[in-house]
């Protein structure tokens, strides 16, 4: 074996170990809430062989299909440039329909109601996970079962009070203490197994079909306890593009899911011995000794998987706002190398009071559970309708065997979706409602500004006819203007605003027009296009992926390679700023209230794009609505 090869096995192994942390921290923390829910609430199935074996088979199955086929073998291998998640799933779907505009405009908007309802989940996986954990203190010593919500939203409020640090530091344990954790679940899993072997017997899928026969309104419900089992399974894809599909692939099939399935099991072994172990199956597995040290490691565990959650949702929505769905908002960068940890504050903040809400609310991971599911089984439908979408346009010899396996996968989401909406007055409303509102801010944003731009249109001036039309002389001053503009076709209204009020042009002027594409990155060669339009005038296109930064100063120092001198000193930009006023336009009044709101809490132009302080014009312009 080559020295090269066992690098590469090598950087194979430290990206899989990264992946543990980072990939499987919400779908490695289901163990402690997930079995115990089958067999509480008002949907609780009674406690016995039939019914623990049925519930077993179930998981077993579930997992099996939907996490180990779907998402781990046919959905990772549907990258866009590399980068997985819906919104890049999304993407990629709208250039395969590029050339039929409402088979387009279903795409994204089923993408981008995706994208959505993942808020919801970003918003109840830190609620439910931490809650869970820290339950275990109530099993080790009942006296401080009325100590649990406190000490949660201690832990909750101090993660997100460390989210402007960065993860870094943080990070680096990510990966073994997730190691730890998983071990910990095989070990305890394999120890009651031991003691009950005749639980393997639920491996057999007969268990879980007979009971959906016998018993098919109980198995319809039971459907929403083994869905939280599956919850994690969007971050297989999400997270593809930091370690790989292969890193995930190997992480998942030789460590989480052996270890998930054992755990699973060893609970229902359990159960069948002690049919009162089923008020907390998980902690119960442990020896009382380790009772303590579990809630610690189960505690860390869950933050882990709250701090991937949370990073989802910063990356969301950076991703919203570069494909024009969210006004421009601060985001910071934590690490000076890797530029996929960034910080937002808004979206940080009302996080943290949302989670805080959710828990002083339902007080239990048994009552959130109620909430939890339903965002997460229509974000799968969506994954999976889209992949099928994408898998058609695709020539394979193995297309035809995938699309019925990705359909066969609809319906049994379905199924999942139809039984957690049983669970709508119980909690289930909430993730729903988020959604909801979510997807109007998004798409009021999107709609307002293609209006926006429309009604640019009517009032401003055809590029062509500025740049080739006769014109007075006008002064030249020394320098470059360089004024950015969102729409090449027309004259931007701050070179209206300079000639109207100072009567100059400068020496050189440039039109810069900054374009987000449909990929993660944009190769530095492809980064800067160049246009002459006229004499010392010209437009200049600057390319960012999805996934990077704006960092206008930073892409243009290769200007200069183009044959255009940006002399820093000597170089002015202008910036326009748009004011809403409400008008006869064609959005409804409630719309365009939203839109103009959400228009002045965005971030500025020159902030967003790092454009120097002392080298920014801006000039404020009304647009009726």
């Amino acid at each position: 074996m080559s020295a090269n090869q066992d690098h590469s096995r090598s950087s194979l192994g430290v990206l899989a170990l990264a992946a543990l942390g980072i990939v499987y921290g919400d779908i490695g923390t289901s163990p402690l809430y997930a079995f115990k829910e089958a067999f509480h609430g008002s949907h609780a199935l009674p406690v016995n062989e039939a019914t623990v074996l049925a519930t077993l088979s179930a998981f077993f199955w579930a997992m099996m299909l939907i996490i180990s086929v779907k998402y781990v073998w046919i959905v990772l291998s549907h990258d866009n440039d590399g980068e997985g998640g819906v919104l890049a799933l999304t993407a990629l779907a709208h250039r395969r329909a590029a050339g039929a505009p409402r088979l387009a405009a279903l795409v994204i908007g089923a993408g981008i109601f995706a994208a959505a309802l993942f808020y919801g989940d970003a918003i109840i996986t830190p609620a439910i996970s931490v809650l869970s954990a820290v339950e275990g203190l109530s099993v080790a010593a009942p006296d401080f079962e009325r100590l649990v919500v406190p000490i949660t939203i201690g832990i909750l409020v101090s993660l997100f009070l460390i989210q402007k640090h960065g993860t870094s530091r943080v990070g680096t344990l990510f990966g073994p203490v997730t190691l730890v954790w998983f071990a910990t679940l095989a070990v305890l899993g394999l120890h009651s197994i031991v003691q009950t072997p005749q639980v393997l017997a639920a491996i057999n899928p007969a268990h879980a079909i007979r009971f959906a026969l016998e018993h098919p309104h109980a198995a319809f419900l039971l459907l929403s306890a083994v869905f939280l089992a599956l919850t994690g399974g969007e971050a297989l894809y999400a997270d593809m593009g930091h370690f790989g599909a292969k890193a995930v692939r190997i992480a998942w099939y030789g460590l989480v899911c052996p270890a998930l399935l054992i755990n699973y099991f060893g609970q229902g072994a359990l159960v069948l011995r002690d049919a009162t172990a089923v008020e907390n199956p998980f902690y119960l597995l442990a020896p009382d000794w380790f009772v303590f040290p579990l809630v610690g490691l189960a505690t860390a565990a869950t933050v882990i998987a709250s701090q991937a959650t949370i990073s989802g949702a910063f990356s969301m929505t950076l991703q919203a706002s570069r494909l024009g769905y969210l006004p421009r908002v601060r985001i910071l960068h934590t690490s000076d190398s890797e530029r996929g940890q960034i910080y937002v504050p808004s979206v940080n903040w009302l996080m943290l009071v949302a989670v805080v809400l959710l828990v002083l609310e339902f007080r239990s991971s048994n009552a959130l559970a109620a909430a939890y599911g339903i965002a997460v089984s229509g974000t799968m439908i969506i994954t999976t309708v889209l992949t099928i979408f994408v898998t058609i346009a695709v020539p394979s010899r193995f297309r035809l065997p995938v699309i019925a396996g990705l359909g066969l996968f609809a319906l049994l989401e379905c199924a999942f979706l139809g039984s957690n909406l049983t669970k709508i007055a119980a909690g289930g409303w909430f993730p729903m409602v988020l959604g909801a509102l979510i997807f109007i801010a998004l798409t009021s944003w999107k709609d307002g500004s293609v209006l926006v731009a429309d009604q640019r249109r009517k009032i401003d001036v055809p590029m062509d006819g500025f740049v080739r039309g006769p014109h007075p002389e006008v002064p030249k001053v020394a320098g470059t203007a360089v004024y950015l503009t969102s729409d090449t076709s027309v004259v931007p209204s701050a070179l209206f605003h300079n000639l109207k009020h100072y009567k100059v042009m400068h020496e050189q002027t440039v039109f810069l027009h900054v374009i987000s594409e449909e990929v993660p990155y944009v190769p530095q060669a492809e980064r800067l296009r160049l246009h002459p339009l006229g004499p010392d005038i010209y437009q200049l296109d600057v390319h960012f992926g999805f996934r990077e930064e704006p960092d206008l100063p930073k892409a243009l120092r290769r200007a200069d390679r183009l044959g255009l001198n940006l002399e820093p000193m000597l170089t002015t930009y202008f910036v326009a700023r748009s004011v809403i006023v409400d008008g006869p336009g064609g959005l409804p009044r409630w719309r365009c209230a939203l839109f103009s709101w959400m228009t002045r809490q965005a971030e500025g132009a020159a902030t967003y794009f790092r454009l120097p302080p002392n080298q920014v014009v801006e000039l404020g312009t009304q647009v009726l609505l």
